[in-house]
């Protein structure tokens, strides 16, 4: 895995992309170690935060068009969500609509927000602006906070 991050590293802005396009599907993959590394190696802070966010929320939009297959058991068996994640999910987005997807940054139940939000049909643009803004903060607190710009303890 080390390996891998250096190659993402060494690839920059692209690199950091699909990282974070990795890390924005249901794979397990951290994004923040490639962004942190390659901001730490002098490259532009606020590109590499939209780089970031634009392949992060294009793998939240894989989540999302999962959910739109809408059938749960090929959700489970295929893609590996659980269904515990799931109901957390629907229990957190029931009666609040497509905006719910801002808070998608959020570990383990972020993928499975933007798939329940495939399952109702939500919105797709308002699930894309929102899963965006999200991302966009997620990203550039951590940037911030790394560059000492804020301090979040």
């Amino acid at each position: 895995m080390d390996a891998f991050i250096q190659l993402l590293t060494d690839w920059g802005y692209w690199g950091m992309f699909i990282s974070a396009f990795l890390a924005g599907t249901i794979l397990p993959f951290s994004s923040e170690a490639v962004l942190l590394a390659c901001i730490g190696l002098g490259l532009d802070s606020v590109l590499s935060t939209l780089s970031t966010t634009a392949g992060n929320a294009l793998g939240g939009l894989t989540c999302y068009w999962i959910g739109h297959l809408g059938k749960m058991e090929w959700i489970h068996k295929y893609f590996k969500v659980d269904q515990k994640q799931l109901d957390r999910a629907v229990h957190f987005i029931h009666g609040r609509g497509s905006w719910m997807a801002l808070f998608s940054f959020l570990p383990v139940i972020g993928d499975a927000i933007l798939i329940v939000l495939g399952l109702m049909r939500a919105n797709v643009w308002i699930v894309c602006i929102s899963m965006t803004v999200g991302k966009l903060a997620r990203y550039a607190l951590l940037v911030a906070a790394t560059l000492g710009i804020i301090s979040l303890f």
